[in-house]
């Protein structure tokens, strides 16, 4: 499983004129067919947008023929790399991608789009059927996430803190049966393990993951109202 990061690379500015419906703060109605994960993450590609301090943002589920050149190009970035392990050829990349659009449905790639751009890469994944899972104290319906963004420009500058406590509400808000967001940032990536805890995760503890020790994030359901 990848890192969670905040790491960054080019942004393929052309992708905004083509398929995507800019500053749009309600997603059209029907654009995306029900995926087969529907029932397991109550349908990511029908939650509507956010309003951030960044501007409006909204994830758009993965298309491998049009976004993979997109995600190629961020996954070879030096600095998502090292987190990452997905540099290489398409193929790793698109690999990746297939593996969790013909899985069992447990995990969506999904675009963040800021005002209609695409910058941000996204797994949104059930914790509680996943191998990691294995790890720590699952509790039914934990949904846990990963993030890479995509533009060198945003890096350290705070977005990556405002973009993941605005998907961490989206989770909350569009999972009623969900009551804690998880992340598994590699322990060595203080900036991703920062932008957690700046966004109301907490650190729960250090495990070992199969290709990393990671910091245990956590977001509670309950301790919303007070972050």
């Amino acid at each position: 499983m990848p890192s969670t990061d905040t790491s960054t690379g080019p942004v393929g500015s052309a992708l905004t004129t083509t398929g995507y419906y800019l500053g749009s703060m309600r997603r059209p109605p029907q654009r995306w067919p029900l995926l087969a994960e529907a029932d397991l993450l109550d349908s990511p590609a029908t939650w509507d947008a956010v309003a951030t301090a960044a501007g409006a943002f909204r994830l758009e589920p993965v298309r491998p023929r049009r976004d993979l050149d997109l995600l190629v190009g961020w996954m070879n970035d030096p600095e998502v790399a090292a987190y990452w392990e997905l540099a290489g050829p398409a193929s790793t990349t698109a690999d990746h991608l297939r593996a969790q659009l013909d899985g069992a449905g447990h995990s969506v790639p999904c675009l963040g789009l800021l005002d209609g751009t695409p910058m941000s890469y996204w797994e949104i994944y059930r914790a509680d059927l996943d191998p990691l899972a294995r790890h720590y104290p699952a509790r039914p319906h934990d949904t846990g996430i990963h993030l890479l963004i995509g533009d060198g420009t945003n890096r350290g500058r705070g977005l990556g803190t405002t973009l993941l406590r605005a998907v961490a509400d989206l989770l909350l808000d569009n999972r009623p049966r969900c009551t804690r967001v998880i992340a598994e940032p590699d322990i060595r990536n203080t900036p991703s393990v920062s932008a957690f805890l700046n966004s109301g995760f907490r650190y729960s503890a250090e495990i070992d993951l199969p290709e990393k020790r990671a910091a245990l994030m956590i977001r509670e359901r309950a301790l919303r109202n007070l972050i």
